[in-house]
């Protein structure tokens, strides 16, 4: 059996990037559907970032989902960087007025599943066999599996949100599509533990042993990283030798001070970089990790994948209604201008903080000094925070 519908922006993937876009869809009356691949508690399992910028916070105001956010999100007015024992404090509301907020993926997923559901607009999870046709005409469709109902979509536009593996971005036709790719030689070994964060600010600590994250996602909930080889999988790191190994890498008045209790989850996530050029093809628009992938180090995946919901919906919006598309024509070239700055602060954060298998002395000497400029020059530290807190759309 087949059904078949109409919507104005068919989109692909049930993340944040392809929820906010349907909630600010909704917000103007233009009818969006989400497809997912996953269950709703299984999209809702997954452990990711949790740093915001302004950007993505009032996207959500603008989405009418910010109210949970605003209550339980945690403001942050700078951050520190460390190596060895040396701190550097970036103040952020010092250099660019501006704080982040710290509030977790999984919670503002959950906020914009809510708000969908409250809409009554249409989510269909458990989604296979995913196919996009006529993406370069007026009619585009897309064609798809759904608990054993087959599902025909026509639509206005196609979003792709569906990661950085999914479906969408191979529909770009290989000869017209470049891809640019770096692989780092380590991941981030991540727990969450039931334990009170070790400082009121985040910590990115480089040390002789790698680099370490201190992060929180609230009072008694502690989110903490270090670094570990490509090659290391999670079995072959207990608690204990979690622990012993941040302690080592965070500066020695932290390390004293740190509590520890089980982890309640624990995982590696490996470390890369990542543009496909063009963001859009035809009728398709690409937004998030479908385009683009940023190592963790500067906190931008989410915050990206929102800076494209926002080009994408004021795109749209123009079109719909303000009848003028050049905006859309525009929103590969003008997403692209930013997500390049953002990955040239990623890899530069990167290469900071963490330990390469191949650095010589003469690259630990210039991390070394880079570090040290950064902790005596006020223009190095505003350029971090202005970068850090997020660059205007």
């Amino acid at each position: 059996m087949t059904t078949q519908r109409r919507v104005q922006v068919a989109i692909i993937g049930g993340g944040p990037s392809g929820l906010l876009l349907g909630q600010l869809l909704h917000t103007i009356g233009v009818d969006a559907i989400v497809l997912e691949r996953k269950t709703r508690d299984y999209v809702l399992s997954r452990i990711r970032a949790g740093v915001l910028e302004q950007g993505l916070v009032t996207l959500m105001e603008e989405a009418g989902t910010a109210d949970r956010l605003h209550r339980e999100g945690i403001t942050h007015d700078g951050t520190v960087i460390s190596y060895g024992n040396t701190q550097i404090a970036i103040p952020f509301t010092k250099h660019v007025a501006k704080p982040v907020t710290v509030y977790g993926q999984t919670e503002l997923t959950r906020d914009l599943y809510d708000a969908r559901e409250h809409t009554g607009a249409t989510t269909l999870f458990n989604v296979t066999n995913v196919t996009l046709s006529d993406i370069t005409d007026d009619s585009p469709y897309v064609e798809c599996e759904a608990n054993g109902v087959r599902h025909r979509i026509d639509c206005d536009f196609i979003a792709g949100c569906d990661g950085f593996h999914g479906v969408s971005r191979q529909h770009i036709p290989a000869a017209c599509r470049q891809e640019f790719e770096k692989v780092y030689p380590f991941g981030w070994l991540g727990i969450l533990s039931e334990t009170p964060p070790v400082h009121d600010e985040l910590i990115y600590a480089n040390s002789d042993d790698g680099f370490a994250l201190c992060s929180m996602r609230g009072a008694h909930l502690s989110r903490y990283y270090v670094q570990v080889a490509a090659t290391e999988s999670v079995d072959q790191w207990d608690d204990n030798a979690f622990w012993s190994a941040l302690r080592r890498r965070i500066p020695e008045q932290f390390a004293d001070t740190l509590v520890t209790g089980p982890s309640i989850e624990k995982s590696i996530a490996p470390l890369r970089s990542f543009v496909c050029e063009p963001m859009q093809w035809g009728k398709l628009f690409l937004c998030g990790d479908a385009a683009h992938i940023v190592p963790p180090t500067g906190a931008k995946g989410l915050n990206t994948a929102a800076s494209d919901v926002r080009y994408l919906f004021d795109a749209l919006k123009t079109h719909y209604v303000n009848r003028d598309s050049e905006a859309l024509r525009n929103y590969s070239q003008t997403a692209l201008a930013r997500v390049w700055k953002v990955e040239r602060f990623s890899h530069w954060m990167t290469s900071l903080l963490h330990r390469f298998p191949e650095q010589t002395d003469f690259d630990l000497k210039i991390q070394q000094a880079e570090l040290s400029f950064l902790a005596e020059n006020q223009s190095a530290q505003a350029s971090l925070a202005i970068n850090y807190v997020g660059l205007p759309y």
